[in-house]
């Protein structure tokens, strides 16, 4: 099991995960606002989303847990 974490501080803009679904490392399946620039943020591991720890529209911080992928 791994924790999916933020890489950076920003705005959650597009969530393209959903618990249950398979994923692959270096798949593009979040975009998150930062300093006014869309930035695609890429699944670190690949295997099945556990959980989610957020919604479009959250505010996160670099280092908060987007995910638990297993």
């Amino acid at each position: 099991m791994a924790n999916f974490e933020s890489p950076l501080s920003g705005k959650i803009l597009e969530l393209n995960l959903e618990v249950g679904q398979a994923v692959n490392e270096d798949d593009e399946v979040i975009v998150i606002e930062a300093m006014k620039m869309e930035n695609p943020i890429y699944c670190p591991a690949t295997g099945t989303v556990k959980e989610l720890k957020v919604k479009v529209g959250d505010q996160v911080n670099e280092g908060d847990i987007l995910a638990v992928i297993e």
